[in-house]
């Protein structure tokens, strides 16, 4: 995987709502007639491409500098394994 994290991380960020933005990429560039493959590598290069600002580090907690998916994949994962350690 991209950002070296677990499955279930990553799933975790597809259900949340930073996975439906990233969804939401994905779709634009199968509207911009790439195939699925290619629509998914281009949404990952994108976010691979952003990194994480001040704001968003201080709103998330998400050191600066990281990758913006791989910062996001391993908040959703820490989200996910703390509500089930609640449980």
């Amino acid at each position: 995987m991209v950002t070296g994290t677990e499955l279930d991380a990553a799933r975790a960020f597809l259900d949340s709502r930073h996975g439906r933005h990233f969804a939401d990429e994905v779709r634009n560039h199968l509207l911009r007639g790439k195939p699925l493959a290619d629509a998914i590598n281009a949404a990952i290069t994108e976010w691979m491409g952003w990194t994480i600002g001040r704001q968003t580090s201080k709103q998330y907690g998400i050191p600066r500098g990281l990758p913006y998916l791989t910062g996001f994949v391993v908040h959703c994962g820490i989200l996910e394994e703390a509500a089930q350690t609640q449980q």
